[in-house]
């Protein structure tokens, strides 16, 4: 049987596989920054851009991924990515544009199996929120009443 297909049949890799020796790992994966990439926005490369692409347009170059995007020089990419989830978003949009936003999602690894594909991976956060920082007063454990402890004993009516 053959094998193959296209670019992204098959599972995805694993970081954490037992089997590390594969020649498909010799590449190694990427960490990214869980704070994001940090600096000012790559200039629009498409014509004017909507309200609606601009906000998506700054949210995007804010996230982990973005960091490969700006190394990767896909700027474009993402544009084209920005201009099509607002095309798809649209009531009237036609399957095939919500089927390229599946397609931008995963080869701009902001999918789950795009990441994997890619092999990015998000590092850990570095701080927590004040409220998470300090450690919890343990709680006592909830007894659950058992099967006996919920009978109830019912009179048999001999009395009544």
């Amino acid at each position: 049987m053959p094998r193959g297909g296209h670019a992204a049949s098959g599972p995805a890799p694993d970081p954490n596989a037992l089997r590390r020796n594969r020649p498909s790992d010799a590449a190694g994966w990427k960490t990214l920054p869980a704070e994001g990439r940090q600096g000012p926005l790559p200039e629009w490369p498409l014509t004017e851009p909507a309200d609606r692409e601009w906000d998506v347009w700054s949210d995007l170059w804010a996230k982990p991924q973005a960091v490969m995007w700006e190394d990767l020089g896909q700027v474009l990419e993402v544009a084209l990515f920005v201009r099509t989830l607002a095309e798809a978003e649209r009531p009237d949009a036609r399957v095939d544009v919500k089927k390229m936003v599946r397609g931008y999602l995963d080869s701009l690894g902001l999918s789950v199996a795009g990441m994997l594909r890619n092999r990015w991976r998000i590092a850990p956060a570095t701080e927590q929120p004040a409220e998470e920082a300090a450690p919890a007063a343990p709680r006592a454990p909830v007894r659950r009443p058992s099967a006996r402890d919920r009978l109830k004993v019912v009179p048999s009516g001999e009395g009544d």
